[in-house]
């Protein structure tokens, strides 16, 4: 049957995407690196460092994934072209739908794949800070806020993600004036470093009784939970701590204690908050730890070699500095102003599906094709 022969030719089209994304992968260093580490597993004494073996452990799983994920690529390609030739030998064209979503879904892992392999920076492997500011606008901003950490939350679930909030400020009516997430996941970062900007909402209001339409901001700052054992130069003198009484969601202690803790970094100006834990030597950690991630941000921002020589960013929630434009009226758009990639589903994107903007970014990155603006 034709359609057999069409997919015949489209799949051994496909074969050299495969081995070249195998050459991408580097799966022989891969296996090498695999093989050490299950040694180091196995000797006496692995366990003693706790900290040091439970990272290992994860780096024997990150490698182990990515050997399996491309072994099932390729079992999926011989698994379709064996249902070709079946197909064809028997004329059975009940296979067909089969064949196509095989087809399809082979076609889509692959891409998915190939995007991984641009992730090369230094710390695009770690998991991800996400911290959400509401604009200017009240009620307003501060729902379109809450709109947004619900679709980067969705977008987590979906990559089968992990995320823990570490602090969050209810809104004055309705929505949030800030908070803070931290994503978990292999290559969360890399993936995310491109949504850190200004976002812009234009709706008809539902705060509004005249039904008038609305223009809203909020500000999403992206940056890497950095490894312990990266060196960043923190002089207790620079640091301001603040404790206060934690609101929303988090359990019986939630106002009861001022368990809740902000760090000023003095010297550069940022705040960090947390409220997730049930004490402040605990929430002073989570601090240290989001405060070291920002600071190491701001060095590979501006190149810079001394954490003195930073001065903390400052960004402008308002017109012309957004990334994005979420669209729900007069029409339904969501743009995105340096790749110019849109869609019109508006809810899909809403609920988390970001693939199509990570993946525009993340190719006029690697090619330097920006839209022009």
């Amino acid at each position: 049957m034709l359609e057999f022969d069409e997919y015949k030719v489209k799949l051994n089209n496909l074969k050299p995407q495969l081995e070249e994304l195998k050459g991408a992968l580097d799966l022989d260093a891969a296996a090498r690196e695999l093989d050490l580490l299950q040694a180091q597993s196995a000797a006496e004494g692995f366990w003693d460092d706790l900290a040091r073996a439970q990272k290992i452990q994860q780096r024997i799983k990150t490698l182990q994934d990515k050997i399996d994920h491309q072994a099932r690529r390729e079992g999926q390609w011989s698994d379709l072209l064996t249902l070709c030739e079946m197909g064809s030998e028997e004329e059975d064209a009940s296979l067909i739908p089969e064949l196509t979503q095989g087809f399809d879904a082979l076609v889509e892992d692959i891409e998915a794949a190939k995007l991984a392999t641009l992730l090369t920076g230094e710390y695009d492997n770690s998991n991800a800070i996400l911290t959400f500011h509401a604009g200017a606008g009240g009620t307003e901003a501060q729902d379109w806020c809450q709109m947004l950490y619900r679709m980067y939350t969705r977008w987590a679930e979906r990559r089968g993600f992990t995320y823990e909030v570490v602090d969050y400020l209810d809104g004055d009516e309705a929505g949030i004036k800030s908070a803070t997430i931290v994503i978990s996941g292999e290559n969360a970062y890399g993936y995310l470093k491109g949504e850190n900007g200004v976002h812009r909402l234009v709706r008809i209001s539902p705060f509004d009784a005249n039904a008038r339409r609305q223009t809203s901001f909020a500000a999403l700052e992206v940056m890497p939970e950095i490894p312990d054992d990266v060196e960043v130069d923190i002089r207790p003198e620079d640091i301001e701590m603040q404790v206060y009484r934690a609101s929303g969601a988090g359990g019986q202690h939630v106002n009861k204690t001022s368990s809740a803790v902000r760090l000023i970094h003095k010297p550069t100006g940022i705040v960090v908050s947390s409220q997730q834990e049930r004490s402040q030597f605990q929430n002073r950690d989570t601090c240290m730890r989001m405060l070291r991630s920002k600071l190491v941000e701001l060095q590979m921002q501006a190149h810079a070699e001394k954490i003195s020589d930073l001065k903390g960013v400052q960004m402008k929630i308002e017109w012309g500095s957004q990334i994005r434009s979420y669209v729900f009226m007069p029409y339904q758009l969501v743009k995105d102003t340096r790749t110019a990639f849109e869609t019109a589903n508006i809810n899909a994107v809403m609920d988390g599906d970001l693939d199509g903007f990570i993946n525009a970014y993340l190719t006029c990155q690697a090619t330097g094709n920006w839209a022009e603006k």
